[in-house]
C-alpha cells in the first residue's frame, strides 16, 4: 500500500503542465507540445539527450576543423543584417577573433534573433560548420551573450529538436537549462522506480532515477556508460515482457486440433508433387503437424530464402486443414503477390479439382457476392487474396489455417484481426522469403516460434554475381546477347524512388529506347513492365516474358516478388548503388529457378561512395540471405529495414537491436523468467512495472495483440 502511495504521488508532480516549469510558459509550452509531443514535467524528463559534447573545448576561428561534428568558440559579434523577403528572408552575422571571422545565418525566426544580439558584444556560439561558396558559415547557431554567469559546462547533452523550436529560441543550451530547472522541481524520490530489487541486484543496474540524472547530466563518463546501460535495459526488458506475454498466450490459447492426416494431404504427396520435397521442407512440415495436433493455437513464421520452396509447405499445411474439416488462406500484401500464389495454388491443386478462389480489392460485385457466400457457408475451402481477406465482410464457416505471406509489410494487429475470423481462432502460418536476423526476430517476431528453409530444391545451381562499372556495359549487353542466343530469358531492372518518381521514371524510357538499340526489334523482343502502366497492360507484358514470347523483361521493382520464370537466366540490375541489400538479394532470387547457371550483374557508376561499395562487395561474396540481413540491418538499421519505425514495436529512445545485442539478449532471458514466475505480474513488487507496461502498450502496437 505504501509503494502504491508514493508511485501516485510521484506520478502527481510529474504529471504537472510543461507551461508550469520555470523559463516556458504558455507560448513555448504549446510549441513544445506540437513540436516534440513534451506536454508534462514527466515528457521532459523522458526527452534524452542523443549525445554528448565537450563543452570546456574552445577552437580558435581561424583553426576550425571542418571535419569535426560540432564547433564551440568565443568572439565579438558584428554585422548583424537581415536579408531577403517573405519565405527568403535571413540574417547574417559576423563573428571574428584574433585569428579570423566565420559567418552565423539564421534562415528561421530572423526578426525574432535580430531582436535579441546585440553588436559588439562577446557571445560563445555553438553549432555544425557548413561550407557555401567556398566560405565556412554555421547556420542556427546556438549563440549565449558571454558574462559573469556564462557557464561553460563539461559534458553538455545535445537534444533532439526541430527547425522550429531552434528559430524561437529553443537551442541545445535552453533544454539544458529547462531540464536543470527540472530537477530542481522534481526529487529523485519523485522518479518511480519500475525494475524490482532482484534484477536491479542480479543484473548489478543503477536505480532508474539516478540513471535518469545521469543521463542527462553525466558527472563522468562512467556515470554516463551506467545510465545508458540501464535504460537500454529497461526499454528492451519492456519489449521483451511483452513479447513474453503474448508468446505465454498462444501456449495457453486454445486451439483447433487438426488430428488427423487424411486423404487431400496424402494423396498430393503420392501423386500430384512436381518434386521431391527437401529434408528442410519434411522438418518444417513435422513441426507444422505437431503444432496443430496439440489443441494450441499454432504461431509460426516460416523463413526460407526465395526459391527455397515455402509455397508447396503452406499448400500441404492448408490441405492438412482440409483434411480436419476445415477452411484455410493465403494473405499476401500486394495484388501482383496474391495473383501469383492464386496461380501457383490452383495449378498444384489442379488435378486433384479442389476449388480456390481470389479474393482482392478489384474482385466485385456478382463474383464477390458468389465468394463470400462460399466462404460463409464453407464451399470455398481454400482463399488467396490481400488484406481485403481480413475485412468485416468476409466470414468462414469455419477457419482452420491462415497464412500470411511476407508478414513485414503487415501490421501486427492485422495478425490479430485474422484470429477473430473463427470461435477458436485459427492456426497462423507466417512466411517471409526476407531472412530476418536473430535479434529482430527477437523483437519483432518474438511469438511465434520459428522455422527456417535452409536447403535449395535439387538441381538448383548458386547464381553467379558480379559487379561491373558503367564503363563495361558494352561486355555486359553482350554478354546478354550470348545467353539469348542459348533461348534463355534475361531480366532489365531499373531503380524506382517514390521521392524522384518522375526522374525514375524518364530514366527508365531513355534505358528502354537504349535496350532497343542493343537488341533491335525484329531480331529480339522486349518487353516492359511498370508501376505507371494500365494493369491490363501490365500483365499482357508480363504474359509475354513468363511465356517466353519476350526474351527481355525491362522492369521498374514491381518484379521484385512473384515472378517465377526457370528459363530466366540473367538480371541486370540498373544503376545498383540506389538499392538496398535485401532488395538486391531480393532481385537475384527473381533468376536461378531453373537448372541452368544464372547470373546477376550489378551495374554501377564508375565512382560510388563507400556504403555502396561495401553493399556491392557484400553482394558478390555471398548468396546467403541470413549474412546479406544480418550486414543489411547493421547498415541501415531496423526502422529503415523493415518499415517498423511507424508500428511502435521498435521505437525505442535510447536501445539499437543491433549493437544492444546483448542487452537484448539478457532482456530477453530475464523477461521469460519473470513470465514463468509471474504471469500476471501480481506480486506487489512487480505492480510498477505491470502500470508501466500498460501506459507503454497503449502507445504502441502492441496493444492490439496483447
Amino acid at each position: 500500500m505504501h509503494q502504491t502511495r508514493r508511485i501516485s504521488n510521484s506520478l502527481s508532480i510529474l504529471a504537472s503542465p510543461i507551461e508550469y516549469l520555470k523559463g516556458v510558459g504558455p507560448q513555448r509550452g504549446e510549441l513544445l507540445r506540437t513540436e516534440l509531443g513534451i506536454s508534462t514535467f514527466e515528457d521532459l524528463l523522458y526527452h534524452y539527450p542523443y549525445r554528448y559534447f565537450d563543452r570546456t573545448q574552445l577552437s580558435k576561428i581561424g583553426n576550425i576543423d571542418p571535419g569535426a561534428d560540432y564547433v564551440q568558440m568565443m568572439g565579438t559579434l558584428v554585422n548583424v543584417v537581415e536579408e531577403g523577403q517573405g519565405a527568403k528572408q535571413r540574417l547574417h552575422a559576423t563573428l571574428y577573433d584574433e585569428t579570423g571571422r566565420i559567418e552565423l545565418v539564421w534562415f528561421k525566426g530572423a526578426q525574432w534573433m535580430k531582436k535579441s544580439l546585440k553588436e559588439n558584444e562577446r557571445y560563445i556560439v555553438f553549432g555544425k560548420v557548413g561550407l557555401f561558396n567556398g566560405q565556412y558559415n554555421i547556420p542556427h547557431p546556438e549563440i549565449e551573450l558571454l558574462n559573469s554567469e556564462t557557464n561553460i559546462a563539461g559534458m553538455q547533452p545535445v537534444y533532439p529538436t526541430t527547425e522550429k523550436l531552434r528559430a524561437r529560441g529553443i537551442s541545445n543550451r535552453s533544454f539544458a537549462k529547462l531540464t536543470a530547472a527540472l530537477f530542481e522541481k522534481v526529487k529523485l524520490s519523485d522518479i518511480p522506480e519500475i525494475l524490482p530489487h532482484s534484477i536491479l541486484a542480479h543484473y548489478k543496474l543503477p536505480n532508474r532515477a539516478q540513471a535518469i540524472k545521469w543521463v542527462h547530466f553525466p558527472d563522468s563518463e562512467e556515470h554516463k556508460q551506467a545510465a545508458l546501460h540501464r535504460l537500454k535495459w529497461e526499454e528492451l526488458f519492456a519489449s521483451q515482457l511483452l513479447i513474453a506475454r503474448i508468446r505465454l498466450q498462444h501456449t495457453i490459447q486454445r486451439g483447433l486440433r487438426f488430428d488427423k492426416v487424411g486423404d487431400h494431404f496424402n494423396n498430393f504427396f503420392k501423386e500430384h508433387l512436381p518434386f521431391h520435397l527437401t529434408n528442410a521442407q519434411k522438418r518444417v512440415l513435422k513441426e507444422i503437424r505437431h503444432d496443430t495436433a496439440t489443441g494450441k493455437q499454432m504461431n509460426r513464421l516460416l523463413q526460407g530464402d526465395v526459391g527455397s520452396g515455402k509455397t508447396i509447405v503452406a499448400v500441404m499445411a492448408m490441405l492438412l486443414a482440409m483434411d480436419n474439416g476445415y477452411q484455410a488462406c493465403l494473405m499476401a500484401p500486394t495484388e501482383i503477390l496474391a495473383q501469383q500464389h492464386y496461380e501457383s495454388v490452383g495449378k498444384l491443386l489442379q488435378e486433384m479439382q479442389i476449388p480456390v478462389a481470389m479474393l482482392t480489392g478489384n474482385v466485385k460485385g456478382k463474383e464477390r457476392k458468389e465468394i463470400l457466400k462460399g466462404l460463409a457457408n464453407g464451399s470455398i475451402p481454400l482463399a488467396v487474396g490481400t488484406h481485403a481477406l481480413i475485412e468485416e465482410t468476409v466470414q468462414f464457416k469455419n477457419l482452420g489455417l491462415a497464412v500470411i505471406d511476407e508478414q513485414h509489410r503487415f501490421g501486427v494487429g492485422q495478425r490479430a484481426r485474422l484470429w477473430s475470423k473463427n470461435e477458436v481462432p485459427p492456426h497462423v502460418l507466417v512466411m517471409t522469403a526476407t531472412p530476418i536476423p536473430r535479434t529482430l526476430a527477437m523483437t519483432l517476431y518474438g511469438d511465434l516460434d520459428v522455422s527456417v528453409i535452409d536447403e535449395l530444391p535439387p538441381g538448383r545451381q548458386e547464381i553467379k554475381t558480379v559487379h561491373r562499372h558503367e564503363s563495361h556495359r558494352s561486355r555486359v549487353m553482350e554478354f546478354i546477347k550470348a545467353e539469348v542466343a542459348k533461348g534463355r530469358q534475361a531480366y532489365i531492372v531499373y531503380p524506382l524512388i517514390e521521392e524522384s518518381e518522375k526522374m525514375d521514371y524518364e530514366s527508365l524510357m531513355a534505358g528502354y529506347e537504349q535496350v532497343k538499340i542493343w537488341f533491335p526489334e525484329g531480331k529480339y523482343n522486349i518487353a516492359m513492365v511498370h508501376g505507371r502502366q494500365d494493369a491490363a497492360l501490365r500483365e499482357r507484358n508480363m504474359q509475354r516474358f513468363v511465356k517466353g514470347e519476350a526474351q527481355i523483361l525491362v522492369a521498374t521493382t514491381v518484379i521484385e516478388v512473384g515472378v517465377n520464370v526457370p528459363n530466366a537466366t540473367v538480371m541486370l540490375v540498373e544503376s545498383a548503388e540506389r538499392f538496398g541489400l535485401s532488395q538486391l538479394h531480393q532481385l537475384r532470387g527473381r533468376v536461378g529457378r531453373g537448372g541452368e547457371q544464372s547470373y546477376c550483374i550489378l551495374l554501377t557508376g564508375n565512382r560510388l561512395s563507400q556504403e555502396s561499395a561495401q553493399r556491392m562487395k557484400i553482394m558478390v561474396s555471398t548468396t546467403n540471405g541470413f549474412t546479406i540481413a544480418e550486414q543489411d540491418l547493421a547498415m541501415r538499421g531496423p526502422g529503415d529495414l523493415y518499415g517498423t519505425r511507424q508500428s511502435g514495436v521498435l521505437k525505442f529512445k535510447l536501445a539499437d537491436i543491433v549493437k544492444d545485442s546483448a542487452i537484448l539478449e539478457q532482456t530477453r532471458n530475464a523477461a521469460m523468467q519473470l513470465i514463468n514466475e509471474d504471469p500476471g505480474l501480481i506480486r506487489p513488487e512487480h505492480q510498477a512495472l505491470k502500470h508501466s507496461l500498460l501506459e507503454q502498450s497503449k502507445q504502441s502496437n502492441w496493444s492490439k495483440i496483447s
